[in-house]
Parts: C-alpha cells; sequence; structure tokens
C-alpha cells in the first residue's frame, strides 16, 4: 500500500499549513481559553469517576500547559487524553457483565508520563514511529543522522520525539479532540517543518477513532501512531498472556538481533507468528527454539496486514473481562508487543506496577526502518501534498 497523500492547491496548502502553525499570539490565546475550559467542565467529572484528576495533570513544561481532556458518548464510554505526548491516559469501557474496565495502562499525574527515556504508554509516537537503523537514511541523496536512542537504532522519533512535546489542544465537543504541533525543520535531525494534527474522537459505537494529519514544507519522513498499552481485563489485571488474539495478516517481517527488518517479508503459516485465527498470545511465546522470539524477547514485530485502505487488522479479547476490541486501520503493517521489557520500574495508576507482560501494544504503521528498504512501501511526505491516515480501536462484549 502507498502511502496516503492528498495532493492540494498551492492556495489550500497555505491554508493548511497556517491552520496547524499555532505560533501566532490569537491563536495560542484561543488554545489557552479551549484549556482552561475544557479543564473547568471536566474535573468534576474525573474526580467522580475512574480517570485520574484534571488537576495532576496542570504543569508547565518548556513554557507550555499541560492538560487532561476527557472525552465521552452516550454508551457510557470515556478517554482520558493529555497534549503532554498527545497521549491517551486512560480508556474506560463495559466488559461482559457491564462493569466498567480502564482497559489502558498510564500514569495518575503529568509528571510520571515525564520520567525514564522509555516511557511510551498511550503516546502519540513521530515523527518516526519504530525503528530507523543506526539512526541514518536519505532523501534525494543527501544524508540525514539521528539519534541514536535504541542502540545501534534511533527509535520513536528520537530523545524528544512527539511522545515529549507539548501538543496544543482544542476540544471541539464532548467527544472530541484536536491536537496539533509545529515540528520545526531538524527537530532530531528530521527536514522540514512539520504541521501536525491528530483527532481523537469517540464514536457512537464504541470506537476510539484517531485521525492523523500532516504537511510539511520540505521533503520528509513522516510514520505516525499511538503506543498505547492495553489490558483488556483492566488496569493492574496481571498478565495478558491468556488474552485471544487474531492478526488479518499472512505475512510479517522478520528482524535481526537489533530488531530491524531484515527486508523480507515471511509467512506466518506454520510459525509462532501465526494469529490468523484466534490464538492465546501467551501460547507460543516462549518458544526458544525460535531464533525471531530470541530476538524481540517475546513479540515485538511488524505484522503486514491483509487487503488496502481501510481494513480489519486484528482482535483481541481479555480471556477474564470478556472485552473484545477489533482495530481497523489504512496502515500496511501492526507492530504487536508483548511488554517483554517491562519489569516493574513503574507505579502505575491504581498502585500497580508495569510487570512483565502485563500489558500489550497494537501499533498501526508503516513497516520500521522503511526509509532504508526500497523494497517496503515510501514514507517520503514532499511540499504540496498531505498525509492523511486513520486508525480505530472499537470495543465490544464477546
Amino acid at each position: 500500500m502507498k502511502i496516503l497523500k492528498t495532493i492540494l492547491p498551492t492556495a489550500i496548502s497555505l491554508l493548511a499549513l497556517s491552520a496547524c502553525n499555532n505560533s501566532d499570539t490569537a491563536a495560542t490565546n484561543t488554545n489557552a481559553s479551549n484549556q482552561n475550559d475544557s479543564a473547568q467542565a471536566n474535573t468534576a467529572h474525573s474526580k467522580n469517576s475512574m480517570l485520574p484528576d484534571v488537576k495532576d495533570f496542570q504543569q508547565t513544561i518548556d513554557g507550555k500547559q499541560t492538560n487532561l481532556y476527557v472525552l465521552k458518548n452516550h454508551n457510557g464510554m470515556t478517554a482520558a487524553i493529555t497534549n503532554y505526548g498527545g497521549r491517551l491516559v486512560s480508556l474506560v469501557v463495559p466488559d461482559k457483565n457491564g462493569t466498567l474496565k480502564d482497559v489502558v495502562v498510564g500514569f495518575d499525574n503529568v509528571n510520571d508520563y515525564t520520567k525514564g527515556a522509555d516511557t511510551y504508554f498511550g503516546a502519540t509516537v513521530g515523527r518516526y514511529g519504530n525503528r530507523i537503523a543506526k539512526g541514518k537514511f536519505n532523501i534525494d541523496g543527501k544524508p540525514y543522522t539521528l539519534a541514536i536512542n535504541n542502540a545501534p537504532n534511533s527509535l520513536h522519533g528520537g530523545n524528544k520525539g512527539f511522545s515529549r512535546v507539548v501538543w496544543d489542544g482544542n476540544q471541539l465537543n464532548d467527544s472530541t479532540l484536536v491536537l496539533t504541533y509545529l515540528s520545526k525543520d531538524m527537530e532530531e535531525g528530521f527536514p522540514g517543518n512539520l504541521n501536525v494534527k491528530v483527532t481523537y474522537s469517540l464514536t457512537a459505537d464504541n470506537g476510539l477513532k484517531i485521525d492523523y494529519q500532516a504537511t510539511t514544507d520540505k521533503k520528509t519522513i513522516i510514520n505516525l501512531t499511538n503506543h498505547s498499552f492495553f489490558n483488556l481485563n483492566g488496569q493492574g489485571s496481571g498478565t495478558i498472556l491468556n488474552h485471544l488474539l487474531q492478526i488479518n495478516a499472512n505475512k510479517y517481517t522478520p528482524v535481526d538481533s537489533t530488531l530491524i527488518p531484515t527486508g523480507k517479508l515471511e509467512p506466518v503459516a506454520g510459525t509462532p507468528f501465526d494469529f490468523t485465527k484466534l490464538t492465546a498470545i501467551g501460547s507460543r511465546i516462549n518458544d526458544t527454539s525460535k531464533m525471531q522470539l530470541k530476538n524481540g524477547k517475546g513479540y515485538d514485530h511488524n505484522f503486514v496486514l491483509n487487503g488496502s485502505g481501510m481494513k480489519h487488522a486484528a482482535t483481541a479479547i481479555g480471556d477474564q473481562s470478556g472485552i473484545k476490541m477489533d482495530v481497523y486501520t489504512m496502515e500496511p503493517g501492526i507492530q504487536f508487543y508483548t511488554g517483554n521489557f517491562m519489569e516493574g520500574a513503574h507505579s502505575l495508576m491504581g498502585g500497580s506496577k508495569d510487570e512483565h507482560r502485563t500489558a500489550f501494544c497494537l501499533e498501526t504503521q508503516h513497516f520500521p526502518d522503511s526509509p532504508n528498504q526500497p523494497s517496503f512501501a515510501s514514507t517520503i511526505l514532499s511540499p504540496g501534498q498531505t498525509y492523511k491516515t486513520t486508525t480505530i480501536y472499537k470495543f465490544s462484549k464477546q
């Protein structure tokens, strides 16, 4: 699947750039007002729910105000999102008995999200989600060098990717939040002034819809995703190894010992990577005879999704809760990660720890290291083009 881009007339492109750029004083004042209004409207709600307190997310970081925004739909589904890193903090949905469960692993205050180099919990990841080999790539023969923050590679946008910046937030209504950010030319080594817009919305059928959009004034690379950690039995409920999972992919991209794709697309049939039917996550995860599982210390691999356009990518089911999560995306791949590097180093909301394999990720994406893999779909975005992609996490009962 080719990267989705819409060529716009010059005048419309300039308007889009202007709309995304919140650097002017009027836009800043408007956003500040929206943040304050949202905070006042949501404080009472968050105090009397499973969600964290809005006040614990109101800080000044890098000279900008952070906040917590609460979204809800008419079915009782709620989501809490902070503009620090564009992060999904909580996602509360009913289980098979109608009991509300928070299915996203997160913290109850913004300060805990700022600690540790590896805390991608719930984050909007960019400019480039996943790994770039040795932190190097070329565009039209010109070399670019990124920070090596996952030796020997660059991971998730570098030392300070989109997960560690303060976005401008504008809550449009009860169920929709728009986040915007201007990533300046050569920020973290990436070329071009990139205007990014991420829209979170809760749908009437209990979906969390994430729309991504970006424009640039210089040819660059882009691969945006969301890095939420899920436990469908509820945050703090223990292992995810008994969850059932189906991934609609007949192939995956095997990796080397540093988790960079080899460039091959290998069939999943007859391997521990075959999730074409509902299978317990832990049923084959400890097959130490398989080098790929050794390389990732479990599952930390990109799957090549079947089909094109908007498609059903995956289904996960909590074995205790009966909560079913269906993932739909326009992206060609999905990274399945089983919390192999979670070591209980962080205290989460409710007092639980991020213990080994107590959460999993399904990150929709273009393939890792695509800028260095000619056989993979391009992730280049040029001036005059608009990057657009959508992912939906839809919840129901089994």
